[in-house]
């Protein structure tokens, strides 16, 4: 007889091959399923029954292995594209979760769920005061979970040995432009020396490889995609560009202003060489390109063009114990009131299972009646 996850994928797979003709370009899928395009939620049956397995699986037979944790909503920067120049109203303090209360839901995600690698975000995760010490707590796991940290490197400087001796693998830094005054005016912040300076703090405590992660955005600094490629090849570091996503809290999000994946590649290609990468892509969200025959890679995460929703192996929990299980899902599942109610660990690993097996197909963005979440982007987490 198949194992569960054979056969929940055997029976997805005639709901899913409904959705592949509304595909573009897609990625592989694990389990042997087709690659498809993926719908929301609105409109879907109800759910078959749950085959009794431990992993993080949905009905379309994708196991999560990826926690994202957000430990904050706070940032010290106010990118525009993220949030207004004023800031937002940050969660109550009560609501947040504890280090006790994280570290426990990452030993359960770990432990009891498959969950092999965890990303630390925000907000700007590390304002968090007690982040070494959740580091260090998760490194003690066993099996342990490879580790990374999503930050904008303002405190890196100061604490980049500290995060690699908790047990940090490496950091993901946010940089979207070279040039001092854009850097003003994307973070209405004048940092960009202390950002440059926290990515060779991180590389020379180890924590590598260093990715970057930048945004290209019409008519701000699309101009900039062969300076920011050179500037990582010069230092060792990877560059992840990233199509802009309708996460911000305004709603102001324009398709016609976001620099589209294409773009991005046609613009390296006057300055580089690029190849595909040789290295299967998995569940990971860029996909990846050679520079120059080896001189480096560079990746581009299409999230909106070509959307890898049939491959994704992500399950996210927000500062205040919320599951999602999509970057642009509509509903969470509260973890947090069970936790402080006296649950146990098998019951919230119940309660996290369920989340998961109800995940959309997709995240909708191409769909007609696609609405952005309510929550902003620093309250969800990277």
């Amino acid at each position: 007889m198949l194992p569960a996850t054979a056969r929940t994928a055997a029976l997805a797979h005639n709901e899913l091959s409904a959705y592949a003709a509304t595909l573009g370009k897609v990625n592989a899928v694990p389990l042997g399923m087709p690659s498809v395009s993926m719908r929301s939620a609105q409109g879907t049956p109800a759910l078959p029954a749950r085959p009794d397995e431990h992993a993080l699986i949905d009905r379309f037979g994708r196991i999560a292995t990826d926690l994202r944790v957000s430990v904050t909503d706070r940032c010290n920067l106010r990118c525009a594209y993220c949030m207004p120049a004023e800031g937002l109203d940050w969660l109550p303090g009560a609501d947040l979760l504890t280090g006790a209360e994280l570290s426990r839901l990452i030993a359960v995600a770990v432990r009891d769920l498959g969950v092999t690698e965890i990303r630390f975000t925000g907000g700007e995760p590390l304002l968090r005061k007690d982040i070494i010490d959740i580091i260090e707590s998760a490194a003690a796991l066993g099996p342990r979970p490879r580790m990374s940290l999503t930050t904008n490197g303002l405190r890196l400087p100061e604490l980049a040995g500290r995060l690699k001796a908790a047990g940090l693998d490496r950091v993901n830094v946010s940089l979207d432009t070279l040039r001092e005054d854009r850097f003003l005016a994307i973070t209405r912040r004048n940092r960009l020396d202390k950002v440059l300076d926290g990515m060779a703090a991180a590389a020379a405590a180890g924590l590598t490889p260093v990715k970057v992660n930048a945004v290209l955005m019409r008519g701000v600094n699309d101009d900039e995609a062969v300076p920011l490629l050179q500037y990582c090849l010069d230092r060792g570091y990877e560059l992840r560009f990233i199509e802009q996503m309708p996460l911000d809290p305004q709603h102001a999000w324009d398709r016609e202003r976001m620099v589209t994946a294409t773009e991005i590649l046609d613009m390296l290609g006057t300055a580089f060489e690029l190849t595909p990468h040789p290295s299967p892509r998995g569940g990971a969200p860029a996909e990846r390109w050679v520079v120059d025959g080896g001189r480096g890679s560079v990746g581009v995460i299409a999230s909106v063009t070509q959307p890898f929703c049939a491959a994704c192996d992500r399950t996210r929990l927000t500062a205040d114990g919320q599951i999602r299980s999509c970057l642009f899902a509509r509903t969470e599942t509260d973890l947090r009131g069970p936790l402080r109610d006296g649950a146990s660990d098998e019951e919230i690993a119940a309660l996290w299972r369920t989340a998961m097996w109800g995940k959309a197909a997709g995240h909708g963005i191409d769909d007609a009646g696609f609405a952005q979440p309510d929550r902003p982007m620093s309250a969800i987490g990277g």
